[in-house]
C-alpha cells in the first residue's frame, strides 16, 4: 500500500461536501473515480495532491512515495516553453539539471561535491534523462502536438494543455500519478494510446473518468457519493454487476427506515396518549420514558439523508420484480433530455455530399466524401484531429448565408471559387440554402485560430444541407457570450438570441430538468463544474426543437448516468444525428454509418 486517504471533513462555505471518503491505494494499482457532477471528485484530487489542505482527516503516503498530478489552472508561465513546462514537472529533474549544469563551476577539489555530482549523473542516467526531450517531442507528436515543444505554454489552447498535461503525467516515472478527465480531447489513436501506456505503467494511477474505454482497463473503481466512497473491485463491468447488488440492499435497508419511520410516528402518538390517560405515576414515567426514546430514534432517522440509488439500465432489466419496483420508486433524478421520439419518420434527405473534397489554401484536408443523412438516421464522422471534421461541419452550416455580402460568414471567409459555384448551383461547391443559426454562428466563431483566419476552399463535389432543417448544435465550449452570465440569464440570453420566447417558468422547469438547483441559477456560467456547463450545452443544443442534431463528443463532462440518459434519448430520437465521438461505448450505442474523415 503507498497511500491511506481518509477525510471526515470538507466542505464548501455552508455545503458539506464529503464527511466520510476512505479509501487506500496500492503499488501499481490503477483505480477510476467517479462520480455524479458536483460530488468533488476534483476536489479529492487537490487534497491528495496536496494543494488543498482546508479538510479534517488525514492523508498518509508511504515514506519516499513522489505523487504527481494533471494542472487544472496555469498561472505565472510567462515564457515557459512546453518542453520546458513539461521537464519542470519531472520529479528529481529540475534539480538534477542544476546540479550537473552549475556544480563543474564551483565544486573544485571539494569532495561532497564531487560525490554529490557524480551521484546525480549516475542517477540522471538512471532516469533516462539524457534521451528525454525527444521523447517529449516524440510523445507530443502521438498526440498530435507536433511543433509545440519549443512554443510558449501560454499560446495553448485549453484542450492543449490538457493533453501537455498527460505527457508530463507519462514521462514523470512518479508512484502515485492523479490524471483528472485525461482523455477529453483525445481523438481514438490518442486515447488508445494512453490505455495502452495506463495499462503498463509501473506506477499506480488515481484517474478521474466516465470514458468508459479507460474504466475498462483499471483494476478498481472508487464511487464518490452521499459525502462518502464506495470502491468496487475490477473494471466498468464488474462495477456495474456489483453496484446493481449492492444498490438493491441499500433500498431494502432504506425501505426498512422509511417504514421503521411510520411506526415510530404511530408509537409516538400512542405513547402520548396512552402518558395523557395514565393516573399512576409510575405508568406516566413509563410511557413518557418509551415517547422520548421513540422520538430520538425518529429524529436521527429523519435526519439521515437518502441515499442516491442509480443501477444502469441493462442491470435494472434483470432485476427481479421486487426490486425493479423499490429501484421505480427510489431512483435518483436524472437529467430530463427533451427529444422528440415520434416514430413516424419520413426518411428526408437532410445532409447530402458527393466527392466533396475540403480544405485550406492549395490543398485540401480531405477529399472524396459522400454523405447521405435521413431523418431518424445516425452518421458517425469519423478520423483524426485535425482531419477536417470540423471544417465539414463549418461548411455545412454556414458557407451560403454568407454568400450575400462579402463571401464571409462567422468569421470564415468564404472563397471566390466556392462562393461561385454555390451560386451557379454547379455540382462543384457548397451549396447550403439555408441561415446560419445563433448555434452555427457559435460553432463558426468558437474554431481556431488558423481556421477562422484562412477561407474553406471546396476543391470538388457538392455538399447540401435542407433549407428548412432547424439545427442543433453539442460543442465541447460554451460560447464566450455567456461566460460572465449567471446561469439563469445565460438560459434567458441564449433562448432569446435564437429568436424563440422564454419565461421564467420555463427556464426554472429547465433548470430542473438538467438538475440544477436555485443557487445554480445564480452562478456565472464560467464558474460552473464541466458537467454543469455540458448540461447547459444540452439545453442550447434542444432550445429550438430541431429535426438534425450534430454532436461533438457529447459525453466528455457527463456523468455515467446522464451519458445513458442522453443515450437512451438519441436512440429514441426521430430526427436525425451526425456526430464526433472517440467513446466506443456511445458508438455502439448509437451507430449509423461510419463516414471516414481523412486517413485512417
Amino acid at each position: 500500500m503507498i497511500a491511506d486517504i481518509s477525510i471526515t471533513e470538507k466542505s464548501f462555505g455552508p455545503k458539506l461536501l464529503m464527511s466520510n471518503v476512505k479509501f487506500s491505494i496500492d503499488d501499481g494499482e490503477k483505480i477510476g473515480v467517479i462520480g455524479r457532477n458536483g460530488v468533488g471528485k476534483s476536489t479529492l484530487f487537490g487534497v491528495l495532491a496536496g494543494t488543498d489542505k482546508d479538510f479534517t482527516g488525514e492523508i498518509v503516503y508511504k515514506r519516499g512515495t513522489t505523487v504527481v498530478a494533471t494542472a487544472q489552472e496555469h498561472h505565472d508561465l510567462k515564457d515557459t516553453t512546453v518542453l520546458q513546462y513539461v521537464l519542470a514537472g519531472l520529479p528529481e529533474y529540475s534539480e538534477l539539471s542544476h546540479i550537473l549544469e552549475t556544480y563543474p563551476l564551483t565544486m573544485g577539489d571539494d569532495m561532497k561535491k564531487i560525490e554529490r555530482y557524480t551521484a546525480a549523473l549516475q542517477r540522471f542516467d538512471d532516469k533516462g534523462f539524457y534521451q528525454i526531450e525527444e521523447q517529449i517531442e516524440r510523445e507530443l507528436a502521438h498526440f498530435q502536438l507536433p511543433d509545440v515543444a519549443h512554443r510558449p505554454f501560454s499560446t495553448l489552447s485549453g484542450g492543449q494543455k490538457r493533453l501537455v498535461e498527460v505527457v508530463k503525467i507519462m514521462h514523470s516515472d512518479a508512484h502515485l500519478a492523479l490524471v483528472d478527465e485525461p482523455t477529453n480531447h483525445m481523438d481514438y489513436v490518442a486515447k488508445q494510446q494512453f490505455i495502452d501506456w495506463l495499462k503498463g505503467a509501473r506506477e499506480a494511477v488515481l484517474v478521474i473518468t466516465h470514458d468508459r474505454d479507460v474504466l475498462a482497463e483499471v483494476d478498481r473503481i472508487v464511487e464518490l457519493k452521499d459525502g462518502g466512497s464506495v470502491s468496487y473491485k475490477g473494471n466498468y463491468d464488474a462495477y456495474l454487476k456489483q453496484n446493481a447488488v449492492s444498490t438493491g440492499s441499500q433500498m431494502n435497508e432504506f425501505e426498512h427506515i422509511e417504514k421503521r419511520i411510520v411506526n415510530l410516528k404511530q408509537k409516538v402518538i400512542d405513547y402520548q396518549r396512552l402518558k395523557e390517560k395514565s393516573r399512576n405515576p409510575g405508568t406516566i414515567q413509563k410511557f413518557k420514558r418509551l415517547e422520548m426514546e421513540s422520538r430520538q430514534e425518529l429524529a436521527e432517522l429523519e435526519a439521515k439523508e437518502r441515499p442516491t440509488f442509480w443501477i444502469d439500465k441493462e442491470s435494472v432489466a434483470e432485476l427481479n420484480y421486487k426490486v425493479a419496483g423499490q429501484y421505480e420508486k427510489f431512483k435518483a433524478k436524472n437529467v430530463r433530455i427533451g427529444l422528440k421520439s415520434d416514430e413516424s419518420r419520413s426518411k428526408h434527405v437532410l445532409v447530402s455530399a458527393r466527392d466533396v473534397a475540403l480544405g485550406y489554401g492549395d490543398a485540401p484536408l480531405f477529399e472524396g466524401v459522400d454523405i447521405d443523412l435521413r431523418e431518424g438516421e445516425a452518421m458517425e464522422l469519423r478520423g483524426r484531429n485535425g482531419a477536417g471534421k470540423t471544417t465539414l461541419i463549418k461548411a455545412l452550416l454556414g458557407a451560403a448565408s454568407s454568400l450575400a455580402t462579402e463571401n464571409t460568414f462567422s468569421g470564415v471567409r468564404v472563397s471566390a471559387r466556392e462562393s461561385e459555384a454555390s451560386r451557379a448551383a454547379q455540382p462543384a461547391g457548397v451549396k447550403t440554402p439555408t441561415k446560419v443559426s445563433p448555434a452555427a454562428s457559435s460553432l463558426l466563431e468558437n474554431g481556431s485560430p488558423e481556421m477562422t483566419k484562412r477561407s474553406i476552399v471546396c476543391f470538388s463535389g457538392e455538399l447540401t444541407l435542407d433549407s428548412q432543417v432547424r439545427v442543433g448544435i453539442y460543442e465541447q465550449e460554451v460560447s464566450p457570450t455567456y461566460f460572465d452570465l449567471p446561469l439563469e440569464e445565460a438560459i434567458e440570453r441564449m433562448y432569446l438570441d435564437r429568436g424563440l420566447a422564454i419565461t421564467t417558468t420555463k427556464i426554472r422547469q429547465l433548470m430542473s430538468d438538467y438538475l440544477f438547483t436555485e443557487g445554480d441559477g445564480r452562478v456565472p456560467i464560467r464558474r460552473l463544474s464541466g458537467g454543469q456547463k455540458a448540461r447547459f450545452q444540452l439545453i442550447a443544443m434542444l432550445a429550438n426543437n430541431p429535426q438534425l442534431l450534430i454532436l461533438d463528443e457529447p459525453t466528455n463532462h457527463l456523468d455515467l448516468p446522464s451519458i445513458e440518459e442522453l443515450e437512451t434519448a438519441l436512440q429514441k430520437y426521430s430526427g436525425a444525428v451526425l456526430y464526433v465521438s472517440h467513446d466506443n461505448y456511445f458508438r455502439e450505442k448509437l451507430g449509423g454509418e461510419v463516414v471516414q474523415i481523412g486517413a485512417v
